[in-house]
């Protein structure tokens, strides 16, 4: 299934999309795309609905973040090494997490928002997990048990915030807008091999980002256990899992974002996104 959620931000509405790729409402089966909807029961249930009883969406609604309720973004710092290699950095003996504010979190489609003093403010296309049931001290071998599916996320960063300052990466990670979600969550039995799934991002047009899951360090099944030995993972948490090469920092020279960019960036099978990029 690919579950989203559509209307006005603040006012969103849990949908589906159907197999013509149309949008089916969920409203009267469900308040929202969070908490128990993502359990295995909230999911199956979901799934014995039959698609063409729903209530179909017309129009071009905006889509909205494909799951709300997240109480913890979580981020995995140079897990692709390839990623890695472009800045310069070795590969970490265990994943660097870092956390991005939920705050962040908003529309595939939304804009991005150039924060104010920022010089370069980069992008980076990753695999979104989104937890389904929670997960506390899992095997590697029960880990995908508590997933629910996954999501394209595109890690808006500050590098300078991030790097330049003193202390963590979170501040330059987590400004209003710096964590379009989705378009949509595509449940785990849609995706054969969530370590083998094509991901590309373009800046006006241009090509920087052309990789693949395939060159992740820590795949999501390792991910979802070990995150799961320093804090409990919950429905509705994002695991962002990393990016491959080819963001503004890795140019010669460095490209960074300005007002009047677009940026589109997509995974195969998890759809694609589309922001404008103005001045905050």
């Amino acid at each position: 299934m690919k579950l989203l959620r559509y209307g006005p931000a603040g006012q969103e509405k849990p949908g589906l999309l159907d197999a013509d790729g149309r949008i089916r409402d969920l409203s009267a089966h469900v308040t929202d795309i969070a908490g128990a909807t993502l359990s295995p029961d909230g999911l199956n249930a979901l799934r014995a609905l039959d698609p063409a009883s729903l209530p179909l969406v017309e129009g071009n609604p905006r889509l909205g973040p494909c799951v709300t309720g997240t109480g913890k973004f979580i981020c995995i710092g140079l897990n692709y090494s390839d990623h890695a290699a472009e800045t310069g950095a070795t590969v970490p003996p265990e994943p660097i997490i870092f956390m991005k504010a939920t705050s962040a979190i908003t529309g595939p489609n939304d804009v991005i928002e150039i924060p104010r003093g920022s010089l370069k403010t980069d992008w980076e296309v990753e695999l979104g997990v989104i937890i389904g049931k929670t997960a506390k001290y899992v095997s590697e071998e029960d880990a995908m048990d508590h997933v629910a599916g996954y999501c394209v996320i595109n890690d808006v960063s500050e590098r300078a915030f991030q790097t330049e300052h003193h202390g963590q990466w979170t501040k330059g990670k987590s400004a209003d807008s710096f964590g379009p979600t989705g378009p949509w969550l595509v449940t785990r039995d849609e995706v054969a091999d969530p370590q083998n799934l094509p991901m590309w991002l373009e800046v006006n047009g241009h090509r920087y980002q052309n990789g693949s899951t395939a060159t992740m360090v820590y795949g999501v099944r390792f991910l979802v256990s070990y995150l799961s030995r320093f804090m409990s993972l919950q429905p509705g948490d994002i695991i962002s899992t990393g990016t491959p090469p080819g963001v503004g920092m890795g140019q010669k020279p460095q490209t960074y974002l300005k007002a009047g960019d677009v940026v589109t960036l997509g995974i195969e099978g998890l759809g694609s996104q589309r922001q404008d990029v103005v001045q905050g």
